[in-house]
Order: C-alpha cells, then structure tokens, then sequence
C-alpha cells in the first residue's frame, strides 16, 4: 500500500509518475495498488498482468503504441476518459495500474462528470448554515459543543475513494424526485454540493408572496465518513444530522428511512413541533391566522405530513423539454390556491394546448392532477378596460366559447361515429368529412390551425394589452402586471374534499409575460397567480420527449 495512506494524505501525483516510469522501463513492479471500491473492482489482473515494455537494445525515436508514452502524458489521456472504463484500463498491466492510483485523475472525473468542487457552496445565503450543515458532533450523546468538520482538508481526500464509494454507487438518485405524500406532493433535488450529496426539498415562499424565492430544505445527505463506506444522514427535525438509509427501490424510484425518529421530537411535545412547522411553512402563528376553514386546512396538512418523519418514498420527475414553437419556455410556478396557500406547478407545451400538472396539491386536488388546460386556438379578445371591470360581461365572452367548445367536441365525435360508419358500410359519401376533420376545420368553419398559429406568434405583440381583474374577483395577491400579452379560453379542474366529483370548469388564462401567467377562475370567482421558479435544478432533463410525456402521464395516476 502507500506510504501516504499512513499519513491520512492522497498520493503524490508526481511520485507516483515517476514510479510509473521506472516500472515501464522494466524495473519491479510496486506490488498490489490501492482497490477500485466493490462496484469497480479491477480484479486480480490488475497485480499480475505486466505491460510488455521495448527491449533494452531498442533505438531511441517516437513512441509506436500507448504503452511508449511518458507517463505524465498517460495521465492527461486518462482524465479525458469515462470514470467507468478506468477500472478496465487498471486492470489490463501494470503500468496503467500504477498510473490510475494518480489522485488527479479522479478529482478531474468527479468535476467533469458531478460537478465536485472543492469549494462549497455558500448557503448562508439560502438561509441555512453552513455549521450545521457540513459539520458533525463528535458525540451528539453530550453537550460537549465539539464539533469536527467531515472533510477539514480537501488535500486529504482521495478522490478514487469519492468516485467509487460515493458518487458512482448512488449517482442514479441524482435529479428530481417527487415525494409520495398523499394529496401533498412535493420538489426534491438531489444534487453533488461539494463532497456530498445532498437532497434538497425545495418549499413555495410563504402565502401570499408569490413572487418571492423558493426555500430550500436538506432532507439527508451522504458522505464518506470512513475509508471506502459512504454514510447516508437525515437532516430532519432540529437537534442536528442522525443516521438515516436510503434503498434504490427500482429504476426511477428510492426511499429514505430516518433509523433516529427521536432526534425529530421537541422537547414541549407535538405543540411545540406544530408552532415551529407552522411559522416555517406558513412564516406565521395560528393566532394570525383568524379563517378557521385554512385553520382545518393547516393543521390537517401538519398531521399528515409528519407522520412519515422522513420515512419517504420519492419518484422521477423531469423538466418539460422546450421548443422553438413554445409561447413562453416552459417549466416550474409557483401559483396561489385560496385557502391552500401557495403549490408548485409545472406548465408544458403540447402542440396548440398548454398543460399545466400539479408538482404539490392539497386535499381537494392533488398533486399530479392536471390542473389547468389551455386551449392556445381559442384566443379571447378582452374588451376595453371599463367593460373588462364588469365581470358578468368577461364571463358572457367565456362562457360563449365554453358552449362552443362543448358544439365543437359533439360534432367531432358525431363525425367520427360517422365516419366510422361509413368505412364499415364501405360508403365514399363520408369522404368530404374524413377531410374536413384532417385538415383541423371545425364545425364553424375556422381554421384552428392558422389560429394557432398565430397565438404562437405572440401576438398582439410586445407592448401588451391593458389588463386589470373584474370587480369582485377574489386574488390571494393583489400585485400582479397591469398589462398582458395575450388570453385564452382554458379550464380548471376543481373538486371536493378527498378529490372527490373532480369537474373541469371554464376559465380565462392570462399570458402576462415569459415569468407570469394567471387565470380567472369563473364558478369560483376568483384569481390565480402563478410566477416562476428561477432555481437551477440539476439533472432534471428528460432524456427525450416520450419519457417526458410518460412521466406526466403516470404523475395522474400516482394519486388518482
């Protein structure tokens, strides 16, 4: 082994060089290398096989294979390759074998394929500290206030360890995740945050200000605590970082268990617990809070959601893919639910419709509904702004499309009833229907397709249309742009307690610009504000659009 294990520090890049070059020139070998971490093992090749090197009586002149090559030379070939081919390349002689126990080699795989930097990042400014973070006590038994950092000096980790321990075994939870919490949902990130990685769960600001940041959460991380064994950590509750496990479930699916659940509890007991979650979920007391149906609401969700204590279940989601036909670049809100408070939404594009899914919910909708639909060929010209103010007249202008929408859907399905008639009586007459419907014209005679594709063209331009609400509209937050890029008829999805005679309703979607949208909800008579979510997530791509369209697809049925 090496002589810089004794002394806690990562091997010398250019002994090891040097080394190298001695065995290629047919020196003795230096014995068996430092292993590759179960999932990499290089096998016992890697201390037996010799590299054949040039005979003594060789000439001097250019190298004729990868094996002539200066070892330093080696080195820089080898960052430049897949972390998961350098155990092969270990195993093959002798030679590569010493070479890949280089440290720098793997510091530069760990940054080019998971981002690790040295240096961590600065989460003072999200609110959390570092202390408590990336620290541990050194007995949390005793109130020694003693506490050591994981990693007190960079130069002392060795980054083969880090690959192969850490980032490698548990690279398939990084992304974004959707925890299994009833009706409530949530956004987790797990991301590489320096020498660890982290689970984020990331919060709506509080009620109202939609317009605000995210807040973010840790929920566990994993580090390597010992030589060769990662360590994972829940982050749940108040009294510091506890023992936690995670479990690969199946593909595109893992669970966390807190093996600690008495490191969540308060000394004052589950009051004490209820006013600390309400002032960081809500940023209030219950004594501010004068409805008593949010006061149900409220203490219904606490119940709820802490009884799992950090035992979760959380599923793959990703970021909808954008396009160069899209209206706005699609992606994450934040959007105001009355009584609810605010929940995260995710709006996509699907041809001329725009979907917009549930990311969070609440015991009357739930996450992973569709929330809003929007029709973007049924534009709604607003009137002037003394009329816009009289709700019973934008109602009059909806609603009329509603009732042509519902003709439109009756004659399509008329159509098709008959068409298929006609195919199975083998008739011609029913060509000119067949047609018709192909060449996207309703029962009206309007062409849906030049529609749409004039709302793509964002039109009636970027100098916007004065816009203000209705008279006796209800909105959680009066501070929203007076001027709007273009509406369009959609509908909302709405039910009872427990998700129960779900209806989609008639609405108004109100494009005000590529960071805000909003909708007028008509049966309710009320007014939705949704902004977007700035953070960058990582690893939240699909990897192509039909996995996209199946993950929302299965989002539904997660809690229908």
């Amino acid at each position: 082994m090496r002589s810089g294990r004794r002394s806690g520090r990562a091997p010398d890049a250019s002994a090891m060089e040097r080394r190298a070059a001695a065995a290629a020139a047919g020196g003795p070998g230096p014995g068996p290398g430092p292993g590759l971490g179960p999932n990499l093992d290089p096998g016992p090749a890697s201390t037996s096989a010799r590299c054949p090197g040039p005979g003594p009586g060789a000439a001097a002149g250019p190298p004729r294979n990868v094996l002539d090559l200066p070892p330093e030379l080696l080195v820089e070939i080898f960052c430049l390759l897949p972390g998961m081919s350098l155990p092969g390349l270990a195993a093959s002689c002798t030679k590569f074998h010493q070479i890949l126990a280089t440290d720098t080699i793997w510091r530069r795989r760990c940054r080019a394929e998971y981002g690790v930097s040295e240096n961590l990042r600065r989460l003072e400014t999200m609110g959390i500290a570092c202390r408590d973070l990336y620290v541990k006590r050194v007995n949390p038994r005793f109130r020694s206030r003693r506490f050591v950092k994981l990693f007190p000096d960079t130069a002392q980790v060795d980054y083969r360890d880090v690959y192969t321990h850490l980032l490698h075994p548990y690279r398939n939870i990084l992304g974004l995740w959707q925890p299994d919490i009833g009706p409530y949902g949530g956004l987790l990130n797990v991301v590489v945050d320096g020498l660890f990685i982290i689970g984020w769960m990331y919060l709506p600001p509080h009620d109202p200000r939609v317009n605000d940041s995210m807040r973010c959460k840790p929920l566990f991380r994993i580090h390597l605590w010992e030589k060769n064994k990662a360590e994972v950590e829940c982050m749940y509750g108040h009294k510091g970082s506890h023992k936690g496990d995670i479990q690969i479930v199946k593909k595109d699916e893992f669970s966390t268990k807190c093996n600690q659940t008495d490191f969540h509890r308060m000394s004052g007991g589950r009051q004490e617990e209820f006013r600390t979650w309400l002032a960081e979920e809500w940023g209030r007391t219950l004594e501010d809070i004068f409805h008593e149906h949010m006061q149900e609401l409220i203490l219904m969700k606490f119940i709820y959601t802490s009884q799992y204590d950090n035992c979760l279940t959380y599923r793959r989601i990703y970021l909808p893919p954008p396009s160069p036909e899209d209206l706005i670049p699609p992606g994450l809100f934040k959007g105001t639910y009355g009584s609810h408070g605010l929940e995260i939404v995710m709006l996509s594009f699907h041809g001329t419709h725009v979907k917009v899914t549930k990311i969070t919910g609440d015991p009357n909708v739930p996450a992973g509904q569709l929330t809003l639909h929007i029709d973007m060929t049924r534009r709604v010209h607003l009137p002037d702004i003394e009329h816009l103010q009289n709700f019973d007249k934008l109602s009059r202008i909806v609603l009329e499309i509603h009732q042509q929408v519902q003709c439109d859907q009756q004659n399509q399905e008329h159509c098709h009833a008959s068409t298929q008639h006609c195919l199975d009586s083998s008739q011609p007459a029913c060509n000119g229907v067949q047609e018709r419907q192909e060449q996207g014209v309703n029962a009206a005679g309007v062409d849906m397709q030049m529609d749409a594709e004039g709302a793509a063209a964002g039109e009636p331009g970027a100098a916007g249309l004065p816009f203000v609400l209705p008279v006796g509209v209800m909105a959680r937050n009066e501070v929203y742009p007076r001027t709007c890029r273009a509406c369009f008829y959609g509908t909302g999805l709405i039910a009872g307690h427990g998700f129960t005679s779900p209806e989609r309703t008639p609405g108004l979607f109100i494009l005000f610009n590529e960071q805000c949208f909003g909708f007028i909800w008509l049966d309710l008579k009320s007014f939705s504000l949704y902004s977007r979510i700035e953070d960058s997530l990582k690893n939240a791509q699909a990897p192509f659009r039909e996995a996209f369209e199946l993950m929302l697809k299965n989002m539904q049925s997660w809690t229908s």
